[in-house]
């Protein structure tokens, strides 16, 4: 597993940091982390993949983790930094804030992607129920009496099961502090025009899809998946036991489970 040197001139600041493993003549899966994580969400499953011969690349999106300041747009970013490492096509998998940026570079740079994963995906103009919208409430209000603790306690409830391990629920609360105390630094990450906002949006993508949810996430995340299945033509939305938002990491095995026959359902369209 490695990662890329840091670029140093202005042409390439849109070459974000990944963390990249597998058979380079492997079909390429890139993941895209959530909003209250950074591209080390995915690190148990790199070497998963690969044993699996599947080439595996974790993304830090721009704003997060060792990606923190940048103020690029991801659905540029992403594919500029997939070109810059000689990628062409890939599967993009995508969980929550992940998923939206999966499908934002489907729309824009539809012939890099042969295929996508969305796991608890929520479109940003649905309201929120009033569990989400107390989630952000409590999260926002610790942020603003300067209690950091509280916000990451704050997210570690609303993104995580009472069931999630311990030792899950204390890697979610070290990068949610750490994407905390970065915004505090930084201030939040800003993008251009969200490209499913524009005429055609989410109506472009025309990729193989999967739609997934944790059966214990909030109802936020099954409207928005069952939608997004269905504009898709993605089959039924398909639940994950046991997992709240994050899936990959609530249930890391049934997550891996669900790429690697997504991949191999692939093979048959070729």
């Amino acid at each position: 597993m490695n990662s890329p040197a840091r670029p140093d001139t202005a042409a390439a600041t849109e070459i974000l940091p990944v963390d990249d493993t597998g058979p380079a003549a492997g079909r390429t899966v890139v993941l895209l982390h959530a909003r209250p994580t950074d591209r080390s969400m995915w690190s148990a499953h790199l070497q998963e993949f690969a044993a699996a011969g599947v080439r595996a690349i974790a993304v830090d999106l721009p704003g997060y983790g060792d990606a923190a300041g940048r103020t690029v747009d991801p659905w540029s970013a992403v594919p500029e930094t997939l070109a810059a490492r000689g990628d062409r096509r890939c599967v993009l998998v995508g969980n929550s804030l992940g998923a939206l940026v999966a499908l934002q570079v489907a729309a824009v740079n539809p012939e890099l992607v042969e295929g996508l994963v969305a796991l608890g995906y929520r479109p940003h103009d649905q309201p929120p129920s009033a569990m989400l919208q107390a989630a952000w409430d409590q999260e926002k209000a610790a942020l603003a009496r300067g209690d950091v603790d509280g916000a990451v306690r704050a997210g570690v409830t609303a993104w995580t099961a009472p069931s999630t391990p311990e030792a899950t629920k204390t890697l979610v609360a070290r990068m949610l502090r750490n994407n905390v105390e970065r915004r505090n630094r930084n201030g939040e990450p800003t993008t251009g025009a969200d490209p499913l906002q524009r005429p055609g949006g989410l109506r472009s993508v025309h990729v193989p899809a999967l739609v997934a949810v944790g059966a214990l996430d909030m109802p936020d995340f099954f409207d928005g998946g069952e939608a997004l299945a269905r504009e898709l033509g993605a089959g039924p939305l398909v639940v994950v036991p046991g997992a709240a938002h994050l899936v990959p990491l609530d249930q890391p095995a049934a997550f891996r489970r669900l790429v690697l026959d997504f991949l191999d359902s692939l093979e048959g369209r070729e």
